[in-house]
Protein backbone atom coordinates (compact mmCIF):
# COMPACT_ATOMS: atom_id res chain seq x y z
CA UNK A 1 0.00 0.00 0.00
CA UNK A 2 1.49 3.58 -0.78
CA UNK A 3 0.19 7.14 0.54
CA UNK A 4 -0.60 9.35 -1.92
CA UNK A 5 -0.86 12.74 -0.78
CA UNK A 6 -2.38 15.08 -3.99
CA UNK A 7 -1.88 18.65 -4.47
CA UNK A 8 -4.46 20.62 -7.56
CA UNK A 9 -3.67 23.68 -8.83
CA UNK A 10 -4.85 26.90 -9.65
CA UNK A 11 -8.40 27.89 -10.25
CA UNK A 12 -10.41 24.44 -8.34
CA UNK A 13 -9.69 22.76 -5.51
CA UNK A 14 -9.35 18.98 -4.20
CA UNK A 15 -12.82 17.91 -6.01
CA UNK A 16 -10.37 17.41 -9.40
CA UNK A 17 -8.79 14.41 -7.69
CA UNK A 18 -12.24 12.73 -7.27
CA UNK A 19 -12.50 10.02 -9.47
CA UNK A 20 -8.61 9.41 -9.44
CA UNK A 21 -8.69 9.46 -6.12
CA UNK A 22 -11.29 6.72 -5.72
CA UNK A 23 -9.39 4.70 -8.15
CA UNK A 24 -6.57 4.92 -5.75
CA UNK A 25 -8.44 3.78 -2.57
CA UNK A 26 -10.06 0.58 -4.94
CA UNK A 27 -6.88 -0.56 -5.15
CA UNK A 28 -5.75 -0.64 -1.48
CA UNK A 29 -3.50 2.67 -1.90
CA UNK A 30 -4.66 5.76 0.98
CA UNK A 31 -5.06 9.25 -0.45
CA UNK A 32 -4.69 12.45 1.26
CA UNK A 33 -6.01 15.27 -0.29
CA UNK A 34 -4.42 18.93 -0.02
CA UNK A 35 -6.78 22.17 0.06
CA UNK A 36 -4.54 25.12 -1.10
CA UNK A 37 -5.55 28.68 0.36
CA UNK A 38 -4.70 30.11 -2.38
CA UNK A 39 -8.08 29.42 -4.29
CA UNK A 40 -11.51 29.45 -3.70
CA UNK A 41 -14.84 32.02 -4.30
CA UNK A 42 -13.60 35.03 -2.07
CA UNK A 43 -10.79 37.02 -3.35
CA UNK A 44 -10.01 38.82 -0.23
CA UNK A 45 -9.75 35.50 1.51
CA UNK A 46 -7.02 33.92 -0.53
CA UNK A 47 -3.25 32.61 0.65
CA UNK A 48 -0.11 32.85 -1.55
CA UNK A 49 2.42 29.80 -1.87
CA UNK A 50 3.48 30.29 2.11
CA UNK A 51 0.06 29.47 3.25
CA UNK A 52 -0.07 26.69 0.65
CA UNK A 53 3.50 25.11 1.26
CA UNK A 54 2.23 25.26 5.62
CA UNK A 55 -1.10 23.29 4.53
CA UNK A 56 1.21 20.79 2.05
CA UNK A 57 3.11 20.32 4.90
CA UNK A 58 0.50 20.05 7.75
CA UNK A 59 -1.27 16.96 5.48
CA UNK A 60 1.80 15.32 4.83
CA UNK A 61 2.95 15.62 8.73
CA UNK A 62 -0.14 13.76 9.24
CA UNK A 63 0.11 10.76 6.88
CA UNK A 64 2.84 9.34 9.56
CA UNK A 65 4.26 7.24 7.13
CA UNK A 66 6.74 8.08 3.96
CA UNK A 67 4.28 9.39 1.07
CA UNK A 68 4.17 9.60 -2.46
CA UNK A 69 3.69 13.50 -3.49
CA UNK A 70 1.61 14.76 -6.20
CA UNK A 71 1.29 18.15 -7.50
CA UNK A 72 -0.66 19.52 -10.72
CA UNK A 73 -0.59 23.07 -12.96
CA UNK A 74 0.49 25.36 -10.45
CA UNK A 75 0.49 23.08 -7.68
CA UNK A 76 4.33 22.05 -8.63
CA UNK A 77 5.20 25.49 -7.28
CA UNK A 78 3.88 24.10 -3.92
CA UNK A 79 5.23 20.17 -3.93
CA UNK A 80 8.77 22.24 -4.83
CA UNK A 81 8.47 24.41 -1.98
CA UNK A 82 8.64 21.58 0.53
CA UNK A 83 10.78 19.21 -1.34
CA UNK A 84 13.16 18.97 1.78
CA UNK A 85 10.48 16.93 3.88
CA UNK A 86 11.56 13.86 5.14
CA UNK A 87 8.13 12.53 4.77
CA UNK A 88 8.39 12.16 0.94
CA UNK A 89 9.24 9.11 -0.61
CA UNK A 90 8.62 10.31 -4.49
CA UNK A 91 7.60 13.59 -6.30
CA UNK A 92 4.99 13.23 -9.13
CA UNK A 93 4.47 16.39 -11.27
CA UNK A 94 1.45 16.29 -13.43
CA UNK A 95 1.85 18.70 -16.23
CA UNK A 96 3.50 20.94 -13.42
CA UNK A 97 5.14 24.26 -12.78
CA UNK A 98 8.51 23.19 -11.49
CA UNK A 99 10.34 26.48 -10.76
CA UNK A 100 14.37 26.73 -10.31
CA UNK A 101 15.52 28.23 -6.67
CA UNK A 102 14.57 31.81 -6.34
CA UNK A 103 12.03 31.80 -9.83
CA UNK A 104 8.43 32.83 -8.93
CA UNK A 105 4.99 31.81 -10.44
CA UNK A 106 5.46 35.11 -13.43
CA UNK A 107 9.28 34.16 -14.00
CA UNK A 108 7.95 30.26 -14.86
CA UNK A 109 4.74 31.72 -17.07
CA UNK A 110 7.29 34.27 -18.65
CA UNK A 111 8.18 31.21 -20.77
CA UNK A 112 4.76 30.05 -21.92
CA UNK A 113 2.75 31.66 -24.23
CA UNK A 114 0.37 34.31 -22.74
CA UNK A 115 -2.48 32.70 -20.74
CA UNK A 116 -5.15 34.23 -22.93
CA UNK A 117 -7.76 32.17 -21.38
CA UNK A 118 -7.50 34.07 -17.50
CA UNK A 119 -8.59 37.24 -16.89
CA UNK A 120 -7.94 39.36 -13.54
CA UNK A 121 -10.87 40.08 -11.31
CA UNK A 122 -11.22 44.42 -10.36
CA UNK A 123 -8.56 44.80 -8.35
CA UNK A 124 -5.97 42.59 -9.15
CA UNK A 125 -6.16 40.06 -5.76
CA UNK A 126 -7.01 37.57 -8.01
CA UNK A 127 -7.12 35.57 -11.33
CA UNK A 128 -10.23 33.82 -13.21
CA UNK A 129 -10.54 31.41 -15.58
CA UNK A 130 -12.61 33.32 -18.56
CA UNK A 131 -16.55 33.35 -18.47
CA UNK A 132 -15.78 32.22 -22.31
CA UNK A 133 -16.77 28.49 -21.71
CA UNK A 134 -15.78 27.56 -25.43
CA UNK A 135 -12.33 29.28 -25.04
CA UNK A 136 -11.73 27.99 -20.93
CA UNK A 137 -12.84 23.96 -23.12
CA UNK A 138 -10.34 24.82 -25.47
CA UNK A 139 -7.48 25.48 -23.68
CA UNK A 140 -8.25 23.59 -20.26
CA UNK A 141 -9.99 20.19 -21.25
CA UNK A 142 -10.46 19.92 -25.20
CA UNK A 143 -10.65 16.11 -24.22
CA UNK A 144 -13.31 16.62 -21.98
CA UNK A 145 -16.97 15.35 -22.68
CA UNK A 146 -19.11 18.75 -23.90
CA UNK A 147 -21.87 17.12 -21.73
CA UNK A 148 -19.87 17.54 -18.51
CA UNK A 149 -18.63 21.22 -19.68
CA UNK A 150 -21.01 23.47 -17.67
CA UNK A 151 -20.81 21.82 -14.68
CA UNK A 152 -16.80 22.09 -14.77
CA UNK A 153 -16.42 25.67 -15.96
CA UNK A 154 -19.28 26.75 -13.13
CA UNK A 155 -17.03 24.94 -10.38
CA UNK A 156 -14.15 26.78 -11.26
CA UNK A 157 -13.10 29.50 -8.55
CA UNK A 158 -10.44 32.30 -8.29
CA UNK A 159 -6.72 31.87 -8.06
CA UNK A 160 -4.87 34.65 -5.72
CA UNK A 161 -1.96 36.80 -6.99
CA UNK A 162 -0.36 37.32 -3.85
CA UNK A 163 1.83 34.67 -4.18
CA UNK A 164 2.61 35.07 -7.92
CA UNK A 165 5.72 36.91 -6.94
CA UNK A 166 7.04 35.24 -3.90
CA UNK A 167 10.37 33.63 -5.50
CA UNK A 168 10.48 29.41 -4.87
CA UNK A 169 13.19 28.42 -1.88
CA UNK A 170 13.43 24.94 -3.97
CA UNK A 171 14.78 23.25 -1.50
CA UNK A 172 17.23 20.36 -1.71
CA UNK A 173 15.27 16.77 -1.77
CA UNK A 174 16.11 13.31 -0.87
CA UNK A 175 13.68 11.58 -3.44
CA UNK A 176 13.48 10.86 -6.88
CA UNK A 177 10.96 12.79 -8.78
CA UNK A 178 8.76 11.52 -11.85
CA UNK A 179 7.44 14.12 -14.31
CA UNK A 180 3.91 13.60 -16.32
CA UNK A 181 3.82 15.03 -19.54
CA UNK A 182 0.38 15.50 -20.88
CA UNK A 183 0.54 15.43 -24.61
CA UNK A 184 -2.08 17.56 -25.99
CA UNK A 185 -2.11 19.88 -23.29
CA UNK A 186 -2.75 23.59 -24.03
CA UNK A 187 -2.71 25.40 -20.67
CA UNK A 188 1.13 24.01 -20.15
CA UNK A 189 2.30 23.57 -23.71
CA UNK A 190 4.32 19.81 -24.24
CA UNK A 191 7.36 22.13 -25.22
CA UNK A 192 7.65 24.16 -21.49
CA UNK A 193 6.58 20.25 -19.99
CA UNK A 194 9.44 18.89 -21.80
CA UNK A 195 12.24 21.24 -20.51
CA UNK A 196 11.14 21.02 -16.93
CA UNK A 197 11.03 17.56 -17.23
CA UNK A 198 14.58 17.38 -17.59
CA UNK A 199 15.48 17.23 -14.18
CA UNK A 200 13.33 14.65 -13.06
CA UNK A 201 14.44 10.81 -12.68
CA UNK A 202 11.39 8.98 -14.49
CA UNK A 203 9.11 10.55 -17.38
CA UNK A 204 5.37 9.41 -18.15
CA UNK A 205 3.41 10.63 -20.36
CA UNK A 206 -0.30 10.57 -20.85
CA UNK A 207 -2.31 11.55 -24.37
CA UNK A 208 -4.53 14.01 -22.54
CA UNK A 209 -5.01 17.68 -21.90
CA UNK A 210 -4.76 19.60 -19.22
CA UNK A 211 -7.16 17.58 -16.68
CA UNK A 212 -6.22 14.08 -16.95
CA UNK A 213 -8.21 13.59 -13.74
CA UNK A 214 -11.12 14.26 -15.27
CA UNK A 215 -10.82 12.90 -18.72
CA UNK A 216 -8.34 9.92 -18.23
CA UNK A 217 -8.80 8.76 -14.26
CA UNK A 218 -7.99 5.20 -15.38
CA UNK A 219 -4.58 6.25 -16.98
CA UNK A 220 -3.35 8.70 -14.49
CA UNK A 221 -4.16 6.55 -11.51
CA UNK A 222 -2.30 3.45 -13.47
CA UNK A 223 0.89 6.15 -13.59
CA UNK A 224 0.57 7.09 -10.21
CA UNK A 225 0.39 3.51 -9.19
CA UNK A 226 3.45 2.58 -11.05
CA UNK A 227 5.62 5.31 -9.32
CA UNK A 228 8.55 3.23 -7.44
CA UNK A 229 8.31 3.52 -3.81
CA UNK A 230 11.43 3.24 -1.60
CA UNK A 231 10.97 0.92 1.30
CA UNK A 232 11.72 3.38 4.23
CA UNK A 233 10.80 3.55 7.75
CA UNK A 234 8.15 5.50 9.58
CA UNK A 235 8.58 8.96 9.68
CA UNK A 236 8.93 9.47 13.78
CA UNK A 237 6.15 12.10 15.02
CA UNK A 238 8.49 14.42 16.89
CA UNK A 239 11.04 14.51 13.46
CA UNK A 240 7.98 15.46 11.39
CA UNK A 241 6.30 18.25 13.84
CA UNK A 242 9.97 19.72 14.12
CA UNK A 243 9.73 20.25 10.17
CA UNK A 244 6.34 21.28 10.02
CA UNK A 245 5.54 24.99 8.76
CA UNK A 246 9.23 25.56 7.56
Amino acid sequence: MTTYVLVHGGFTDSWYWGETAALLERDGHRVLLVELPSTGTDPATLGGLVEDAAETRRVIDSAGEPVVLVGHSSGGMVITEVADHPGIAHTVYVSAMWPQRGAAVGDVLAQMPPMEWTVPNSDGTAVAVTSDVEVAHRYLCADLDPARVPEWHAGLMFSGTRGMATPSSAPDRAHPTTYVVLEQDRAIPVQAQEAMATGADRIERLGTGHVPQLTDPDGLAAVLARVPVPARPSIPVNAAAGNAGG
